[in-house]
């Protein structure tokens, strides 16, 4: 190889790695999500708490892909000044400090029912309540607020009428909501009706981590995401073997969403070794030039 065209091929190795090393600046954008609890997997019946008796009722229903679930329904619509609470069974944190809820809902259109008093809903509230024992009984907490903290109501985005009843056309919302921080060994959900026609198909509990990833030169390891949305959890990595930090301690943040970002310093490969496989690796710089001639 001619001076000219070795340094034109150095030059082009130059502006790869500067693209690679840009690339290692990005923030992760995939997320670890841990499920707490998942409705849809139940293999028997799940055995919520409810209350009043005659308030949601658990049935057989179908998911959006046609596979029978599990689910609870309430349709009190023409009496009026409904209160109907339906309670999960106890799910431990298992550590996390913030907690997402994903909830699959459909809601009947009050406007397609015929005579329907003014009292009909098409929202629904959700609450949680922390506890370090599962000792919650038929009356345990009180089906209030306050002991039960209120996350949000939760509206439809569509609604179904008797036109997709007779269709079989299924018009299913999904929802995520979150809260924290929590700081008990668990929590118990609470669906708060007052006077819809829903089914609650799907409730699924998780909450998020942030990846094991190897950035800037570093490992980091998988961390957990703050108690707050806005929260950043300081994580200190560690430089790949024969890497070594530069400046200042390398850092990553991870964010309420389980993503890396604002890094802080890098690692740089020792004399005599150089960046590969994305500067996951520091190589002896003869290793380097045996593979390349």
């Amino acid at each position: 190889m001619n001076t000219l065209a070795f340094n034109r091929h150095k030059s082009g190795i130059s502006v790869i790695m500067d693209i690679l090393y840009f690339l290692w600046m990005l923030p992760s954008v995939w997320a670890v999500e841990e499920v707490l609890m998942d409705s849809t997997t139940a293999t028997a019946e799940l055995g919520w708490t409810t209350y009043p008796s005659q308030g949601w009722e658990e049935v057989s229903g179908y998911d959006e892909n046609m596979n029978t679930i599990r689910t609870y329904q309430v349709c009190n619509i023409f009496n009026s000044s409904q209160n109907n609470w339906v309670r999960t069974k106890y799910i431990r944190r298992r550590g996390a400090q913030r907690i997402h809820v994903q909830m699959k809902f459909s809601v009947r259109d009050c406007s397609s029912i015929p005579n329907v008093p003014g009292s009909c809903k098409e929202t629904f509230n959700l609450y949680f309540f922390e506890s370090d024992l599962d000792k919650a009984t038929k009356l345990y907490p009180p089906w209030m607020e306050n002991p039960w903290v209120k996350v949000d109501t939760i509206a439809a985005d569509e609604s179904f009428s008797q036109v997709d009843l007779g269709g079989r056309i299924m018009k299913i919302n999904s929802e995520v909501r979150s809260f924290g921080p929590v700081s008990h060994n668990g929590f118990y959900l609470a669906f708060q009706d007052y006077g819809a026609c829903m089914s609650l198909i799907a409730v699924r509990v998780f909450y998020r981590k942030c990846p094991h990833i190897i950035q800037n030169g570093a490992v980091f390891p998988e961390t957990l995401s703050g108690a707050e949305s806005t929260s950043l959890v300081a994580a200190r990595g560690v430089c790949v073997p024969n890497g070594e930090e530069v400046d200042v301690p390398i850092k990553l943040y991870c964010n309420g969403d389980g993503e890396w970002m604002v890094p802080i310093g890098r690692c740089m490969c020792k004399a005599g070794y150089e960046a590969v496989a994305n500067g996951t690796v520091c190589k002896g710089k003869k290793e380097c030039v045996n593979e390349f001639l």
